[in-house]
């Protein structure tokens, strides 16, 4: 470009030092001209280091510290609001950044370009690429389907054969245009809505549309955007402009299900319509009788209460109870060692070696070589599951079909004293086979027992009459 714009960036962080640094030492390898860019940091009260490392590492930023969590939105909001108080042109463009990403050397300049080349347009967002799978793409952009609320995600998970095989580093450094290596994918399309992960905005557009709606967290960029797209304006995301985030799937479902559920009420209301909201109602419901008959009824009451605090009016942040019933990896061992725990069934979508359970329950095994441990292994047409990993265990083979399957999983109630499940991917009614329940993640372990007809009964009486029913 001949004309490079003023840019002001956008952090938000909490108690992610590491994260922040990396990110802020990211900035300084952009091909932009950094006297071109200012970067403020939001601090929603960290409890780590952050703020002293940022106060003696990096004295350019300008670091903002909000007296409590406000979440992404509050975070957002306040440097929002810092933008709009600076003089009128000093900056033309806002770029909003998640704290945890990596950006590639042109995120920044290929967004730009975009802005610069088409005046219709008032946001251009990254592609978001996988950082545990750097190939893989995690969403290029989004739609929003208002008749229920839901995100398609553009491409989501599509791998970029181009640049399989390459590390993170090398694809930092390369030049990568992935509309050279996708078919039908333009270096530049309309979407609904690009994520704040890396989004870059016009101030002057930012200014008219106001801040961000008091959501706490997650649905508040999306309401954003289609704000802005209700005052005439273009949303875009780039081929040419690549972030690393971690995926979605990697986090566990958790007390962020309450934000998610009430704020696409909130979302609806301004963008669809009482009828919809009707409908995105009972799909909620539909979604914590889900969690319960996993074995999950404090998140199963997570939906209902996001319901309950959206038709109170209830807005940004939420004291959330949950069961405290996670512990460390570490711990599994003693409850594989227990004597009333002699069979166990293990499905296709607990993968032992990258959540380090493998050498653990081969100790067991050897150990006790009367516990029974069987594989659940998965219809030849799913493609990503995962075959036999535990020596010496035996294998159930797992219909094709899905109503098969779930009949199949029903058939295997009561056999065992212990089935595993992954929280990344549970399956359903497979938590009928064992007395206890083991969810696994990358970071640790939940035991949950059985549902009961008796627990699930509050859940199906909210599907069957359609509202929240104490």
């Amino acid at each position: 470009m001949s004309h490079f714009p003023t840019v002001l960036i956008l952090i938000v962080t909490w108690n992610k030092q590491s994260f922040v640094v990396d990110l802020l030492n990211s900035l300084q390898r952009l091909e932009y001209p950094g006297e071109k860019m200012d970067v403020v940091v939001v601090d929603n009260a960290s409890t780590d280091d952050t703020v002293e490392i940022l106060k003696s590492d990096f004295p350019h930023v300008h670091l903002i510290e909000n007296q409590e969590n406000v979440g992404g939105t509050g975070g957002f909001n306040t440097g929002l609001a810092y933008a709009f108080a600076q003089p009128e042109g000093q900056y033309e463009y806002l770029w909003l950044l998640d704290n945890d990403v990596q950006v590639h050397h042109k995120a920044l300049s290929e967004l730009i370009a975009i802005l610069e080349s088409e005046q219709d347009v008032a946001i251009a967002g990254s592609t978001m690429m996988q950082l545990t799978t750097p190939s893989r793409i995690n969403e290029m952009g989004a739609f929003v389907e208002l008749g229920r609320g839901t995100l398609l995600l553009n491409r989501y998970q599509e791998d970029v054969a181009g640049l399989q095989g390459k590390s993170l580093q090398e694809l930092h450094e390369s030049s990568i245009d992935l509309s050279e290596h996708l078919k039908d994918c333009r270096p530049c399309m309309d979407v609904d809505y690009v994520a704040a992960a890396s989004l870059v905005i016009r101030a002057s557009v930012a200014k008219e549309a106001g801040l961000w709606d008091d959501y706490f967290i997650h649905f508040d960029d999306v309401e954003w955007c289609l704000r802005i797209a209700r005052m005439g304006h273009r949303i875009v995301v780039s081929a040419r402009s690549l972030i690393w985030h971690l995926p979605a799937e990697y986090k566990v479902p958790s007390w962020i299900l309450y934000y998610d559920n009430r704020n696409v009420l909130y979302m609806l209301e301004k963008h669809a319509g009482p009828a919809v909201i009707q409908g995105a109602r009972r799909w909620i419901q539909k979604k914590s009788l889900y969690y319960a008959l996993l074995g999950k009824s404090d998140l199963a009451r997570l939906h209902l209460e996001a319901v309950a605090d959206y038709e109170k009016g209830k807005t940004g942040k939420c004291d959330i109870d949950l069961d405290d019933c996670y512990v460390p990896l570490s711990r599994i061992e003693a409850l594989l060692q227990r004597q009333e725990t002699r069979r166990i069934l293990i499905p296709w979508t607990v993968n032992l070696q990258a959540v380090d359970l493998q050498r653990t329950l081969v100790k067991v095994m050897k150990a006790r070589p009367e516990l029974q441990v069987d594989y659940l292994v998965p219809p030849p047409y799913i493609k990503d599951g995962l075959r036999c990993q535990l020596p010496g265990a035996g294998s159930i083979y797992v219909p094709s079909g899905k109503m098969r399957r779930l009949y199949s999983y029903l058939k295997l109630r009561n056999r065992y004293d212990l089935v595993l499940q992954s929280d990344y991917h549970p399956l359903l009614l497979l938590s009928m086979a064992a007395a206890s329940i083991l969810f696994v993640n990358f970071e640790g372990a939940s035991l949950r027992q059985r549902p009961t007809l008796y627990s699930l009964f509050p859940f199906m009486k909210n599907v069957i009459f359609g509202r929240n029913v104490r």
